[in-house]
């Protein structure tokens, strides 16, 4: 068998795959959350979220509304390089994110069914 034949094969079994796929995953809710920051952001949007009284001082103080607040926390980037995961009994990460009007860092405590949001801060 030529090799052109063989790659025209490989084609045709490769693209049906992929529209069969296509047409049993079409509507399912799948994510590919395979990153430790992709892990992480999704654990946090998982459980119930509280806001410590100084956070939500200074989220009072921008007036950033909740849908903002969850965007931020869906979106962000966490920085691992200043975060504690491994702080028992719960780990702190420091998330970055972007409001239509600046930057702002947020320090999460991230527990076993909580996530607080302890400090919120702005560049």
């Amino acid at each position: 068998m030529k090799l052109l034949h063989r790659i025209g094969y490989y084609l045709g079994g490769f693209s049906i795959g992929l529209i069969l796929l296509a047409f049993f995953l079409n509507g399912k809710k799948v994510s590919c959350d395979y990153g430790p920051e992709a892990r992480v952001l999704k654990n946090i949007n998982l459980k119930t979220l509280h806001i410590s009284p100084d956070a939500e001082k200074e989220i009072l103080a921008r007036s950033i509304d909740s849908a903002t607040l969850k965007n931020i926390l869906k979106y962000g980037d966490i920085v691992f390089s200043k975060s504690d995961t491994r702080k028992k009994p719960c780990g702190i990460y420091f998330l970055e994110g972007r409001t239509q009007d600046a930057l702002l860092d947020m320090k999460i405590e991230n527990c076993d069914s909580i996530a607080t949001i302890l400090e919120v801060m702005w560049k």
